[in-house]
């Protein structure tokens, strides 16, 4: 049962990820044919073809390995001209190759139609669709997670009283005659109770609580308490003791602070509908700051993966290492609506790892396809302010040695992730 479950939650990744694999290309489709491009195919996935159907002029598909997609325009660069003749070599090669390869989807077709006689505007619309509908697909996932289900969260409500205070780091599981009674313990507190406040200060959140218990070791505190329909108010008197705790910043703290004895039940509370637009744009972030230190985290990924130590749970994986944990994920003896809600918040994570990736300014990803409009409309703005003539659009193609470095450097880094995700995956608890 347990190997069952987790092919299900790969097979839920992967077709999870062909969906936002999809849906990126449409985000691309949909301008395009609105703007009267011609549009060749539509393609979900790279390798060979699986199934492919033509509706009018495009070409609908589906091909084998779920990492990728494309839609293939008319005219992405202009067209070749007499005197872009190969002067010899292999990167002219490669320049000409291109520009053959961008001839043949003019073949038959007006320019009017292409991609490169668009207005700028319109270009960037069509180049950013496809990371748009990402980024908008991820909060729907966050806010189906978030408000939809709800997170799990630690509320006032006391789960459990520790009869005694033991030392910190001490692996007694059970009370002696000589341990002091815990202050919670002490001033009464049962489970059940929900903590209304504390010192005086309304608390909803068991970190609020929490937090205020922390400041007053050694003080007196008023705890009002529910207790089978009607309010108590307790005496508590926090001892100061070490303690861990997770603070602002989300990092476990371990120091001397106010401690009561008690822990709180976890229940999911359904978050304001704005919180999955919230945990994108905290995704958002986490991205960036992962592909800004892409090669210092490649090379520690590598060095892990040579000498076997523990990989950094927030570092880079690939879609291997993607559906790894999905399936873990779905094998543990977790309740259903945790193990789901794990999964959409994968999906939603993959999200915003496509959309941020994308619109880094490299070609032949969706950023460098922007970065190459607004070149042409510098170029046009140019010439205006200095009454010249207009200039021929941007030739790309003339970048495509460039192009081919930064498709090598992809190929690497995914061979790299793939490795390290197989032979050195990242676990769970990590």
């Amino acid at each position: 049962m347990e190997v069952l479950s987790f092919i299900l939650g790969v097979v839920v990744i992967v077709l999870g990820l062909g969906l936002s694999i999809g849906l990126h290309e449409i985000g691309h489709l949909i301008p395009a044919k609105a703007f009267g491009v011609r549009v060749g195919q539509y393609m979900i996935g790279m390798g060979p073809t699986v199934w492919s159907r033509r509706f009018g002029e495009t070409e609908y598909g589906i091909k084998w390995l779920p990492i990728g997609g494309y839609i293939s325009m008319a005219g992405m660069y202009p067209r070749s001209r007499d005197d872009d003749g190969a002067r010899g070599g292999l990167f002219a090669t490669l320049v000409q190759d291109a520009r053959a390869a961008n001839d043949e989807t003019l073949e038959g077709t007006d320019d009017s139609r292409a991609f490169f006689t668009l207005p700028t505007w319109k270009r960037i619309v069509i180049m950013l669709g496809g990371p748009a509908m990402n980024a908008v697909l991820a909060v729907v996932l966050f806010t189906i997670l978030a408000t939809g289900i709800g997170l799990n969260q630690s509320t006032t409500t006391v789960a459990s009283v520790s009869e005694c205070v033991l030392p910190a780091g001490t692996t007694q599981t059970e009370c002696g005659a000589d341990d002091p009674a815990s202050p919670a313990a002490a001033a009464g507190l049962e489970p059940g109770d929900t903590i209304v406040s504390i010192d005086g200060t309304p608390v909803s959140t068991f970190a609020e609580a929490s937090a205020i218990v922390r400041a007053h070791p050694g003080d007196e505190i008023d705890v009002v308490v529910t207790r089978d329909g009607a309010e108590h108010t307790l005496r508590l008197t926090p001892v100061l003791a070490e303690n861990s705790y997770v603070g602002e910043d989300g990092e476990t703290v371990v120091a001397e602070v106010g401690f009561a004895g008690f822990s709180p039940t976890t229940e999911r509370v359904r978050q304001p509908i704005w919180s999955g637009a919230e945990t994108a744009v905290e995704n958002t972030g986490a991205v960036l700051g992962i592909v800004a230190q892409l090669p210092v985290r490649l090379w520690d990924t590598a060095v892990d993966l040579f000498t076997g130590q523990e990989r950094d749970p927030n570092g880079p994986i690939s879609v291997i290492g993607v559906g790894r944990i999905a399936g873990e994920v779905a094998a543990t003896e977790a309740p259903i609506l945790d193990r789901v809600g794990v999964m959409i918040g994968l999906l939603g994570s993959i999200n915003i790892a496509l959309f941020v990736f994308n619109l880094i300014p490299l070609l032949p990803l969706d950023g460098g396809h922007v970065a190459v409009a607004l070149w042409d409309a510098l170029k046009r703005g140019w010439a205006r302010v200095f009454r010249r003539p207009p200039p021929r659009p941007a030739d790309a193609t003339r970048l495509v040695p460039l192009t081919l470095v930064v498709v090598v450097l992809l190929v690497g880094m995914g061979a790299l992730l793939f490795a390290a995700d197989i032979f050195n995956p990242v676990s769970l608890g990590g």
